[in-house]
C-alpha cells in the first residue's frame, strides 16, 4: 500500500477525489489501496538558536557567531498532532512505499525531507510532479512517478538554502539589533528589498525639478511641439516668429509596426498586472490564485514559466475554446487561436504558466468572491490575448517648420486589432479605469509632404521635469524579479530576489516590522528602514549575495558541488560579519530612538515638552516642570491627564474638561482647568465651572 504525502490538505483531498481514496479518518483519507495524507505546510523547521543552548536565548554579541556543528530541527507549534499522524502512517506495517505529492520544486522537496527524516522512516520514496489539481493531471502524474532519489540533490539544494538564510539571518538580526537596541530583522532577500525602496526614495528626494517650456503649433486640427526650451525668452521669441506664420509639412514618416501577442501569466506578471488593475497587494492575489487553483480552476500559481509544454497542446485548444465563450471577453468575429504560440519547452522551469482549466467550464463563476472572480477573468484574457493575432498599426511622425524652427506631431493607424481586441473588451468591463490606461496617441489627418498651413496658431506651455515614482507592488515585484539577474547561472534554480512564491511575504513583512509603508499604492520606507540600510554592510543590501548563493544552489542541484564547501562559507561570512562590527559610535545608537512627541513650550524656560510614560515634561533637564498623569488634582476627579489636554495647558493655558467630578456635590461638571504654575516644585491648577461659576484654587 502506497502512502502519498501533499503539502496542504485541501491538495490532499483532491488527490484522494482523483485516485478513488474517499474514507476519511483523523488527519488522512483512505481507499482504493491507497491512504493520503498531508503536511499543513511547513511543518518541521530548523531549530531557534535558544535549543542549542540556554545562553542564546538572551540576545547577547559576545554569543556570535552562533554556527551550530550538529542542526536541530523542531515541529512547527500546533502542528504536532498531523505530525503524529503521519509518523504513525509511516511506521504501519501496510505501507510499502511512501509518495511525496508536496509542490513541485525546491521547498515543496524540502518541507517533504524534512518531515520523512524525523519521522525516522526508511521506506522506498517515490516522488509526484505535477502543475494542475485536475483529476486527468493527478492520474498521470501517478502513472509516471519518479524514484525519490532522483530528487536527492534538489533536497540538498533546498536544505543548504535553508541553513544559510538560517546563519545570516539569525547573526545579522542580533548583531545588528544588540548593537543599536531595537530589533533590526536581516535577511538576504528582505534587505536588499528593502534597499531598493531606500534608493528609489532618496532620488525623489534629491530630485530638483527644472522649468522647461513647449511651443505649440495648431495647424487646423493638427497639434504639433518643440522640443524643449530651457528659457522662457527663447520660448517667446519662437512663439513670436510662428504665430499666425505660414507652417510647411517638412517630413513625414510612416513605419508599420507589429506587437506580438503577450506571454502567459506566471505568479509575478499576474501579481503585477492585478495591483496595477485592480489594486491588489502580491499577497492578495497569491491568496485568491491559490484560492482557485485549490478548486480546480486555475493550474498552479506558483510558477515562473509563462509558456505550456508541448504535451498540453489539446488542453491548450480546449481552455481557449472556453475562455472565448465567456460572455465579457466573447467580442472577436471569427477568432482562430493559434495554441502553439503559447508552446515553449525551453520557457517551463518546474511548473508551466498560469491558466484556467476545464473545471472551470462547469463551475458557477458568478458564486466566486469578487477578488477570485476579478483574477480569473485576467487569466482567461491573457490567454485569448497570448493566443491571438499580432497588434499591427501604422505610426506617423509629421516633422513642420515654421518661422525657422521645427515641430512634432506624433499619431497612429490602427491597421489590425489583433490581441488588443480582447484587451479592449477586457478593461471596457472594469468599473475603475487604471491609472496607467493612458490613451494611445490618436490617428493624424491624412498628410502629404509639402503640405502648407496658413496662419499657424502658437502658444507656450509650461512644465517641469518630474522625479522618479515611487514603487508600487507592481514596479517592486518587477524590480525583485530581475534584481542580480545577470550574475545568476542560466539554469539556476530561482533568479532575482526571491521566489514568485516568497515575493508578496517579503514585502507584508517590510510593512509589519515598520521598515517601510504603504501610501495609496506606493510604498515608501520608513526612517526605521532608511537608517537600517544606512548602517548595513554592502554586501547585506546587495542583491549580489543572493547571486553568488543561487551560483551554488544550483551546482549542488545538478550534483556538481559539494554542500559542505557551500556551508563552509557561509559560516565563514558569518564569522567575519560579527567579528567587522563589535560597536557603533555614540551617535550611532540614537539612529534608532523612539522619537519624542513635543507637546507645546515650558511655560518656565521655553524649551520643548515631551510625553512619557507617567507624565509631560521639559526636555530641559534643569528646568523640572512636569505636568503628572496621575497629579491627584485628576485622579480625585475620576479624570486622566490627556494629551490633548496638556496640548492646550501648554499653548493656551486652559483646557475644557467634561465630566469633572466632585465628591462635594456628589456629581460631575464640566469645566475649564487653568495652568496656575508659580515655578514652585508643584504645579497648580485653577477649576473654573461652567454652570455654577464657582472658584477654587486646588492643587
Amino acid at each position: 500500500m502506497k502512502l502519498i504525502i501533499s503539502e496542504k490538505p485541501s491538495v490532499g483531498a483532491a488527490i484522494a477525489a482523483a485516485l478513488g481514496a474517499k474514507e476519511r479518518k483523523n488527519g488522512y483519507i483512505e481507499g482504493n489501496g491507497l491512504i493520503v495524507s498531508w503536511c499543513i505546510g511547513h511543518l518541521v523547521g530548523l531549530a531557534d538558536a535558544g535549543c542549542y543552548d540556554e545562553r542564546f536565548k538572551k540576545w547577547r554579541y559576545q554569543d556570535l557567531p552562533i554556527l551550530p556543528d550538529e542542526w536541530q530541527y523542531v515541529l512547527s507549534p500546533g502542528k504536532e498532532e498531523q505530525f503524529t499522524v503521519l509518523k504513525n502512517l509511516m511506521e504501519r506495517s501496510g505501507i510499502s512505499e511512501i509518495v511525496n505529492a508536496c509542490d513541485a520544486g525546491r521547498e515543496g522537496e524540502l518541507i517533504f525531507r524534512l518531515v520523512y527524516e524525523m519521522a525516522g522512516c526508511t521506506k522506498p520514496i517515490s516522488r509526484l510532479w505535477i502543475s494542475s489539481m485536475e483529476d486527468t493531471a493527478i492520474c498521470e502524474g501517478f502513472g509516471n512517478l519518479k524514484p525519490g532519489i532522483e530528487y536527492e540533490a534538489l533536497y540538498q539544494s533546498a536544505l543548504c538554502r535553508s541553513k544559510a538564510d538560517w546563519l545570516i539571518g539569525i547573526n545579522a538580526t542580533r548583531l545588528f539589533s544588540v548593537l543599536y537596541h531595537k530589533t533590526l530583522n536581516v535577511g538576504r532577500v528582505q534587505t536588499p528589498t528593502l534597499a531598493m525602496l531606500v534608493d528609489r526614495d532618496n532620488k525623489i528626494s534629491s530630485f530638483t525639478k527644472e522649468k522647461y517650456h513647449l511651443v505649440r503649433l495648431e495647424l487646423d486640427g493638427i497639434g504639433a511641439t518643440s522640443e524643449r526650451v530651457p528659457d522662457i525668452s527663447e520660448a517667446e521669441q519662437m512663439k513670436t516668429a510662428c504665430h499666425e506664420r505660414q507652417a510647411v509639412c517638412a517630413s513625414l514618416d510612416k513605419e508599420k509596426k507589429t506587437v506580438k501577442p503577450p506571454k502567459l501569466f506566471d505568479l509575478t506578471t499576474l501579481q503585477r498586472e492585478a495591483n496595477r488593475i485592480y489594486g491588489y497587494t502580491a499577497k492578495q492575489t497569491l491568496d485568491y490564485a491559490q484560492s482557485l487553483y485549490e478548486k480546480k480552476l486555475i493550474t498552479y500559481p506558483r510558477t515562473d514559466s509563462r509558456y505550456l509544454t508541448s504535451d498540453m497542446a489539446d488542453t491548450a485548444t480546449s481552455v481557449l475554446e472556453l475562455a472565448a465563450g465567456l460572455p465579457l471577453l466573447a467580442g472577436y468575429p471569427d477568432f482562430s487561436p493559434d495554441a502553439a504560440a503559447l508552446i515553449s519547452e525551453k520557457g517551463v522551469s518546474d511548473h508551466h504558466a498560469i491558466i484556467p482549466t476545464l473545471e472551470a467550464g462547469k463551475a458557477d463563476l458568478t458564486a466566486l468572491p469578487v477578488g477570485e472572480r476579478s483574477l480569473f477573468f485576467l487569466i482567461c484574457c491573457k490567454l485569448l490575448c497570448g493566443a491571438a493575432s499580432p497588434h499591427v498599426y501604422e505610426a506617423v511622425t509629421a516633422v513642420f517648420e515654421c518661422g525657422g524652427y521645427r515641430f512634432t506631431a506624433k499619431g497612429k493607424r490602427v491597421l489590425m486589432e489583433g490581441w488588443k481586441t480582447f484587451e479592449r473588451l477586457f478593461r471596457a468591463s472594469l468599473k475603475e479605469k487604471p491609472e496607467d490606461d493612458t490613451e494611445d496617441e490618436s490617428d493624424l489627418p491624412e498628410l502629404i509632404q509639402g503640405k502648407i498651413f496658413e496662419r499657424a496658431a502658437a502658444s507656450i506651455a509650461e512644465h517641469y521635469t518630474t522625479p522618479p515614482k515611487s514603487y508600487t507592488e507592481d514596479t517592486l515585484l518587477s524590480a525583485m524579479e530581475h534584481a542580480g539577474k545577470d550574475d545568476m547561472p542560466e539554469d539556476a534554480e530561482r533568479k532575482g530576489l526571491g521566489t514568485p512564491a516568497t515575493r508578496a511575504a517579503i514585502i507584508e513583512k517590510l510593512v509589519s516590522s515598520g521598515f517601510a509603508e504603504r501610501k495609496g499604492k506606493s510604498l515608501i520606507p520608513t526612517k526605521d528602514g532608511i537608517n537600517l540600510i544606512t548602517v548595513l554592510p554592502e554586501v547585506l543590501t546587495s542583491p549580489l549575495l543572493t547571486a553568488e548563493w543561487e551560483k551554488g544552489l544550483s551546482e549542488i542541484a545538478r550534483g556538481a558541488a559539494n554542500q559542505r564547501t557551500f556551508m563552509e562559507d557561509i559560516q565563514k561570512m558569518a564569522a567575519e560579519l560579527v567579528n567587522s562590527y563589535s560597536h557603533i559610535s555614540e551617535d550611532g545608537q540614537k539612529l534608532f530612538a523612539p522619537q519624542k512627541e513635543a507637546m507645546g513650550l515650558c511655560p518656565r524656560c521655553r524649551e520643548q515638552v515631551y510625553e512619557g510614560k507617567k507624565n509631560f515634561y521639559c526636555g530641559n533637564r534643569g528646568c523640572g516642570f512636569v505636568l503628572w498623569k496621575n497629579d491627584r488634582f485628576w485622579l480625585s476627579r475620576k479624570k486622566e491627564l490627556t494629551k490633548k489636554m496638556a496640548a492646550d495647558l501648554l499653548k493656551k493655558g486652559r483646557t475644557k474638561v467634561k465630566g469633572m467630578y466632585s465628591e462635594k456635590k456628589d456629581t460631575t461638571y464640566d469645566a475649564t482647568v487653568i495652568l496656575d504654575d508659580t515655578g514652585g516644585k508643584y504645579i497648580n491648577f485653577k477649576l473654573e465651572f461652567e454652570k455654577k461659576k464657582e472658584r477654587a484654587n486646588e492643587r
